[in-house]
């Protein structure tokens, strides 16, 4: 069943309570609790926080590890190729459908849910290198908040040096690995509802800094708005959120 654009953003927001959220806020019954983003501005002129700028990625290291089952695992991989030279990094819009809609806001922590048919198309954001990926399903519902909420996931670290991780998907596409490189656009795997989703299609869709790369599943999930540089990159814009994001890691320290 297609999710139309004229639904209203609390009644997808409602239904998507669970997503992220505490142990049993699943529950249709549960009324969230929305953190309201007060820092980014949404669809306004871009800040100085959040230029077009973007600066070189550091040099991705060997070792990356795989999460298969919601704890991180170490699988080793070849460390992927370095750019000979810096390029213009280039950013598409994550999911490749017409029928996208997503809200500004997300439950108790900046991120943003991309409401979409299952089976869609969930694509790199960007150029870079794959982190983690969580090929297996084994949340169960009432559990404490965890690595397990987003299902299958893929996290990503761009050529830019930000991280950017999808989940509930349906599917992680083959040859989609940790230390694999992928250019902007490449399928990393099908949309759909698995993990925390509350039996809705979409995608949990997160930014943040790379911080300890694998397993620091609260950074991963998502620490800045997504929403501002969403609504760029589907219209063909190139927005950046790499100033947004040192400016979230300086201040943190990584702690989320």
């Amino acid at each position: 069943m297609r999710f139309l654009r004229t639904l209203s953003g609390l009644t997808l927001l409602a239904l998507l309570a669970g997503c992220g959220g505490a142990a049993g806020a699943g529950s249709p019954a549960t009324t969230p609790h929305f953190v309201e983003p007060n820092a980014t501005p949404q669809f306004g002129a871009p800040s100085a926080a959040a230029t077009t700028g973007a600066s070189a990625a550091p040099a991705p290291t060997t070792g990356t590890t795989t999460e298969t089952t919601g704890e991180t695992t170490g699988g080793a991989t070849s460390a992927a190729p370095t750019p000979a030279e810096k390029t213009e990094v280039k950013y598409v819009f994550p999911v490749d459908a017409s029928n996208v809609d997503f809200h500004t806001t997300h439950s108790k922590y900046p991120a943003t849910d991309l409401f979409v048919d299952c089976g869609e198309r969930f694509v790199a954001t960007t150029s870079g290198v794959i982190l983690e990926i969580s090929l297996e399903d084994e949340y169960v519902k009432g559990k404490p908040d965890g690595p397990k909420n987003g299902g299958l996931s893929v996290s990503l670290l761009g050529d830019d040096g930000v991280r950017y991780y999808g989940s509930h998907l349906s599917k992680v596409q083959s040859g989609i690995e940790a230390g694999v490189r992928v250019e902007a656009g490449r399928l990393l795997g099908r949309t759909g509802k698995t993990g925390n989703a509350n039996d809705v299609c979409h995608v949990h869709y997160g930014i943040s800094p790379p911080c300890a790369k694998t397993g620091d599943w609260k950074v991963r999930r998502g620490v800045i708005w997504p929403a501002t540089f969403l609504k760029s990159w589907r219209k063909g814009g190139q927005k950046s959120p790499v100033a947004t994001v040192e400016a979230w890691e300086k201040k943190n320290d990584c702690k989320a």
